[in-house]
C-alpha cells in the first residue's frame, strides 16, 4: 500500500505549485495489469525546474517518466497528454521494466487553466478533511481533462458531451461514497455501457467501515463480499476461540473484545455500519448500545421477529429510547427468501446499500423515474 504521509505531501505540493502557478507535469498511475509496487491513484509531480515529488512505482519506470516529462515541458503549455504504458511485454523492459512483471499505464499531462483549477480544488477539499473526487479523461483529444467532485457539486467537463460529464460525475460520487479509486469505460456516446472511453477516477476518502459482533457464519459469508463493495471490515468477538479461524481472518481484520470496548474510542459516521449477528443478549445488547452511541448509518441485528422483539423491550428497560430503536434495522435485511448464510449475506447487504442510497429496496419494475438518479425516490 502507499505510505499515507507519502500521498498527502504529494497532495500538498500539488496544491502549493498550482497556487504558485508552477508549470508541471503530473504523471498519475490509471491502470495497473498484473502487479506493481503502488497502487492505482499514486502520482508523481515534475516541474520545470527539475523538482520531483511522489512515486508511481517506487522507483521502477520514474526516471522514463521523467523524461517525457520534460519533453512535454518543453513543448510548451499546449502539449497533450500522454498515456505512457512500461512493462515486462515492453520493449523497454530490460531498462525501466517492472521487477514485479506487472504492466502500468501512467497519464502525464501538464497541470495548467482550468484542469489545474479543478485539480487544486478537489485536493484543497481533501486537505480540509472532506472528502472529493477526481475523474480524469484517459481516452481522445481531450484527455487530461477534469472533473471533480466538491461537496455536492460536480466542477469542469471531460469535453465529451453531457451524457458523459452525468454518467462520470455520478459514478465519481458513487464511488467516492464506497472510498475507491479504479478505472471506469464508457461507450463513445457516453452511456455507462460501452468500452470506448476510459475514465480514472480518484477517491480522496478513507473507505466506509463496516464493525460485524459475532464471529459466525453469517459473517464469514458477509465480509467477503462488503470488502468486495469497498468496506474497511472489522469482526469482533470476545470469544477468542470463535474468532480465530481463518475463515474469518481472510477478508476481514480480526478483533478480540466486548463490545462496548471495541467501539469506544471508535468514531464512525453515515458512510459507516455496525452489524450484530452474536445471537446472545450478553453481546448483542452491548453492542447495539455501543452502535448507538455513535454517528453510524447503518445498525442491524439478526433474528427472528420475537427476538428482535423480546430484545427491543430489554433495551428499553436499559434507557434506549424510541428514537434510538428507530435506527436499528432488526430483523435486518431486504425480504428475498434468503435461506443460507451466502443469501443472508446478500439480503443484508443490499439493504446497507439501499439505506446509503436512502431508497426503498423496492424492484425497479415498480418504480419510475430514473434508475440511477440520486433524488429518485422509490414508488
Amino acid at each position: 500500500m502507499t505510505d499515507s504521509r507519502v500521498v498527502t505531501a504529494t497532495q500538498d505540493t500539488a496544491i502549493a505549485w498550482l497556487a504558485e502557478e508552477r508549470r508541471f507535469v503530473q504523471a498519475l498511475l490509471v491502470e495497473v495489469e498484473g502487479s506493481a509496487p503502488l497502487p492505482v491513484g499514486a502520482m508523481m509531480l515534475i516541474d520545470d525546474q527539475g523538482n520531483l515529488e511522489g512515486s508511481i512505482t517506487g522507483g521502477c519506470v520514474e526516471g522514463a517518466v521523467v523524461q517525457e516529462a520534460e519533453e512535454m515541458m518543453a513543448a510548451g503549455p499546449s502539449a497533450p497528454a500522454k498515456l505512457l504504458t512500461y512493462g515486462i511485454s515492453d520493449e523497454l523492459a530490460g531498462t525501466v521494466g517492472l521487477m514485479c512483471g506487472g504492466i502500468v499505464h501512467i497519464l502525464a499531462h501538464t497541470l495548467t487553466g482550468q484542469t489545474g483549477e479543478i485539480e487544486r480544488a478537489a485536493l484543497e477539499e481533501h486537505a480540509a478533511d472532506r472528502p472529493s473526487a477526481i475523474a480524469t479523461m484517459i481516452d481522445g483529444p481531450t484527455a487530461g481533462s477534469r472533473i471533480a467532485i466538491v461537496g455536492d457539486r460536480a466542477l469542469g467537463s471531460l469535453g465529451w458531451g453531457e451524457l458523459l460529464d452525468s454518467n462520470v460525475a455520478r459514478e465519481a460520487q458513487g464511488l467516492l461514497e464506497e472510498g475507491k479509486t479504479t478505472l471506469r469505460r464508457f461507450g463513445a456516446d457516453g452511456a455507462t455501457l460501452g468500452d470506448d472511453l476510459r475514465v480514472h477516477i480518484r477517491s480522496y476518502a478513507q473507505p466506509p467501515r463496516m464493525f460485524i459482533f459475532g464471529a459466525i457464519d453469517f459473517s464469514a459469508a458477509l465480509a467477503p463480499f462488503a470488502a468486495q463493495i469497498g468496506y474497511q471490515v472489522t469482526i469482533c468477538d470476545a470469544r477468542g476461540r470463535f474468532a480465530r479461524s481463518a475463515r474469518f481472518s481472510s477478508s476481514a481484520t480480526v478483533t478480540v473484545g466486548w463490545p462496548q470496548d471495541v467501539l469506544r474510542d471508535v468514531e464512525l459516521g453515515p458512510r459507516d455500519a455496525v452489524l450484530v449477528f452474536t445471537h446472545d443478549p450478553k453481546f448483542d445488547e452491548p453492542a447495539l448500545m455501543a452502535a448507538l452511541g455513535t454517528e453510524a448509518g447503518y445498525i442491524g441485528a439478526l433474528g427472528s421477529r420475537q427476538t428482535t422483539a423480546d430484545r427491543e423491550n430489554r433495551l428499553r428497560l436499559n434507557g434506549v429510547s424510541e428514537g434510538e430503536l428507530a435506527r436499528i434495522h432488526a430483523p435486518c435485511g431486504l425480504d428475498i427468501g434468503s435461506r443460507t448464510a451466502e443469501e443472508t449475506a446478500v439480503s443484508v447487504l443490499a439493504e446497507i446499500i439501499a439505506a446509503r442510497a436512502r431508497r426503498g429496496g423496492t424492484p425497479l419494475r415498480m418504480t419510475s423515474g430514473p434508475i440511477h438518479g440520486r433524488d429518485h425516490q422509490a414508488a
